[in-house]
Parts: C-alpha cells; structure tokens; sequence
C-alpha cells in the first residue's frame, strides 16, 4: 500500500500580493477604457457603413438590419467585459420580450450603460435619440438606418414612434428622460404613456439593478469604479393604457419607486 502525503503550498507572501495588486489596476483599466474606445470604434465604423447601405436597401430590410446589428455590437461589448472578469450579468429575462411583438419597454435609468444593456438582448427595438445625433451625417448613420427616432418636436415624435410601435417594432424609453437623480426620486415624463396609448400597445416596465453608481447622473467618465461591476435586468408589471395618461404615469412613477425601495441588493451569477 502506497504511502499516502499531503502537500502544503506557502501562503503568498506580502510583495506577491502587492505585485497582483498593482497589475489589477492597470489591467482593468485597460479593459474597461479599452473596450469602451473599441466600442466606440465599431460603433463607428457601422455607423459609416449604414450611411452607405440607408438608400441602397428597402426600408423595412434596412431597418431589422440596422436593429440587428446593434444589437450584435451591444451584446458583443458586454461579452467581452464579462469574459475579464470586471463586469457579470445576468439580462435573460429580457429574452421573454423577444417575440412579444409591439409594445414599448420602460426601464428605470440608472446609467448610460442601460440602452445598452437592454438592446443587446432584443433584435427589434427602436429608441428615441437626440437629433442632433440622429442628423449627424456620420454619427447619425447606424441610427437612421435602424429607423430610430429623433427627439425633436414632441408631437412629431410622438407620431413617429406610435408608427414605428405600430409597425411591429418594441420601443426602448425611459420614463424620466434623464439618468436617475439618487436624491431626487422618479420623476415621469408623460411622452412614454402617450406614444402608448396612441398605438395601442401596452408598457413593460423592466428593472436594472446594479451595485454601483458608474456612469450614473454626475459619474466622471474617467473615474475607476469598484469591479466586477453587476448589473442585473428583471421584468416588472405590464400596464394596458386605457383612460387617463396622467393617472398612467403617476401609477408607474410610484410603482417604480415601491419596487426599487425594496431592492436592496444585486447577486449575480459568475457564470452568467
């Protein structure tokens, strides 16, 4: 009978940790700004290519294209992030709104990274942008060929995003308009509820939680989060917009806030 031994490994010793220390800094701000210049990049490029192809392709084929393609780069950046360990995620539930058809999606806001978060899961959604983005004759490209909308005059888009609803397509907007202010609550605008009520199409409400404030309202581009960063996405209820909009929007300004409120905490899985 073989003698059976046991191997012990020293401990690390304190310069060994010091050393890992000082290379995890470098490392994950070399992931998480390079990959944001990377993104940048590609975003770009599409964003070159699409001007291109928008007059060459039928609407309705460009259009699904240019969705697809976004969301493709969205999901792309987030694997990326994920496979160095500095950001998990755990967006599945979203894959249930996949074949849902027409309905608009309304997350809370908590970062920029949101739309991102949300189309990167979805192959038919529209957003509402900035117009001075959307008439950039470059940076405007991947927008206008996805059939975005432009946030210009407020009944303009609001009939524009009622037919793109109408059309079949799921409409990403965020009720506040604006990244969420940590001490100032939830404060709707009205422009979701309308658009919903002039296609007639129901409001999902999806929640993102996340155990950090990077690129929240205020956040400096350049300063270094703690990591991982988590970010998890859950569906909420679906409201039907019968009568009142104002009622509508007060409803959801208070049933996002009792469901926040009662959140307090983010786990995620390392291996989604």
């Amino acid at each position: 009978m073989r003698p059976t031994t046991t191997a012990t490994w020293p401990a690390p010793s304190r310069r060994v940790n010091r050393v890992l220390t000082w290379l995890k800094l470098p490392y994950e701000c070399l992931v998480l700004y390079g990959g944001l210049l990377l993104f940048g990049l590609s975003t770009f490029i599409w964003s070159v290519a699409a001007a291109v192809l928008y007059p060459l392709l039928p609407r309705r084929l460009g259009s699904r294209l240019g969705q697809f393609t976004i969301m493709a780069l969205f999901r792309g950046f987030l694997c990326v992030l994920k496979a160095s360990g500095i950001v998990k995620c755990d967006l599945s539930a979203l894959d249930a709104l996949r074949d849902e058809g027409a309905l608009i999606i309304a997350p809370n806001h908590p970062s920029l990274l949101d739309a991102v978060l949300v189309v990167s899961r979805l192959p038919q959604v529209v957003c509402i942008m900035k117009a001075e983005i959307w008439d950039n004759l470059i940076l405007g490209g991947g927008a206008r060929f996805a059939a975005y909308i432009r946030d210009d005059f407020p009944f303009a888009m609001i009939r524009s995003a009622a037919a793109a609803v109408r059309a079949g397509n799921q409409l990403l907007v965020f009720p506040e308009g604006t990244r969420t202010r940590q001490k100032a609550g939830y404060h709707f605008k009205g422009g979701f509820a309308l658009i919903a009520k002039t296609a007639r199409v129901p409001v999902q409400t999806v929640f993102i939680e996340t155990n950090s404030l990077f690129l929240s309202k205020g956040w400096p581009l350049f300063r270094k989060p703690a990591f991982p960063l988590i970010y998890r996405a859950r569906l909420g209820r679906r409201f039907e917009v019968k009568g009142d909009v104002k009622a509508l929007v007060a409803d959801l300004e208070c049933y996002y806030r009792e469901t926040l409120a009662a959140s307090t905490s983010v786990h995620v899985d390392a291996n989604q």
